[in-house]
């Protein structure tokens, strides 16, 4: 004999499957494709590394990179993610232009993991927000270079006095100081009331840890990568978010750029500049005596 209760909630949850059928059905059929399916992330925030040594060729790479970035609509913020000591003056302007031009466009934050020194803290100047770690190690604004030495080539074997070197020492001096003006009014230029150091004092070349450059301008706030795409994903109003890396530079390209292969030891120096090419580095690494050989070096860091 079958309950009376048993029998009404058989009914009753009959009734609720036939509903809720009935409703799933008339919803596939009046609800638009799309509308009201899962919500997915709103945008793509992009982190691109740049954590090698600056030369032109590096740079070229860094640049066609942030490039691709800058023109794919599907991203919508960028974090820079820095780790490195600087390079190539040539390539660091490069790649500061690179990311002006980016920001132009797109939020662009950066996160110093432990350097961005020299050419690399030139690269990031555009950014929105600057992020550092406390031990971090940020500025070093200035120029060094080495400079060819013809005393002693004979005459027979330049068709003029600066062939080797391609100016005197004061006029080779005179371009050091320029570029590195133009550094230092960068960094003035970009950072603004941010920064509270004089112009006299970035002139200096130190470098700062990041909890020292968050206190004088050089960087913004402290925090790692995370934070630092958070705020880059804010700063596009995106409520949630995917991350898309990016290493246009991997360490066996930067061992082929510099004419390494695997089992080769490291050459004597990277900074080598023999004659006339005469290459100017805003870079952290090397004093005057580990630069070139054959050379007599000129460092520009004081006005």
């Amino acid at each position: 004999m079958s309950n009376r209760i048993d029998d009404f909630v058989r009914e009753l949850l009959s009734s609720y499957a036939v509903l809720a059928i009935i409703g799933i059905l008339v919803g596939a059929i009046l609800i638009p494709p799309g509308l009201g399916a899962v919500a997915g992330a709103d945008g793509t925030v992009a982190v691109v590394t740049i954590d090698e040594s600056i030369t032109g060729a590096t740079a070229d790479t860094t640049a066609q990179e942030l490039r691709d970035v800058r023109e794919d609509d599907s991203i919508d913020a960028v974090v820079l993610r820095v780790d490195s000591g600087g390079g190539a003056v040539t390539g660091s302007e490069t790649q500061y232009r690179a990311v002006k031009r980016l920001a132009q466009e797109k939020p662009v934050v950066t996160s110093v993991r432990s350097m961005a020194a020299s050419g690399a803290y030139y690269t990031i100047l555009p950014s929105d927000t600057i992020y550092a770690q406390p031990s971090s190690m940020v500025g070093h604004v200035g120029v060094i270079a080495s400079y060819a030495d013809s005393e002693g080539v004979p005459a027979s074997m330049t068709s003029g006095p600066d062939k080797a070197s391609g100016a005197t020492m004061d006029e080779y001096q005179a371009q050091l100081e320029t570029l590195k003006q133009s550094f230092v009014s960068t960094v003035m230029n970009e950072r603004g009331e941010e920064i509270t150091l004089s112009r006299t004092e970035v002139s200096q070349a130190k470098i700062y840890t990041g909890a020292e450059a968050v206190e004088n301008g050089y960087a913004d706030k402290i925090g790692g990568l995370e934070t630092a795409i958070q705020a880059a994903a804010e700063k596009a109003d995106l409520g949630s978010y995917e991350t898309e890396h990016r290493d246009p530079v991997s360490i066996t390209d930067l061992l082929s750029l510099i004419g390494l292969e695997s089992g080769s030891t490291t050459p004597e120096t990277l900074f080598h500049s023999p004659g006339v090419d005469r290459v100017r580095y805003l870079a952290l690494w090397g004093t005057p005596a580990e630069i070139g050989t054959n050379s007599t070096e000129v460092t520009t860091y004081a006005g």
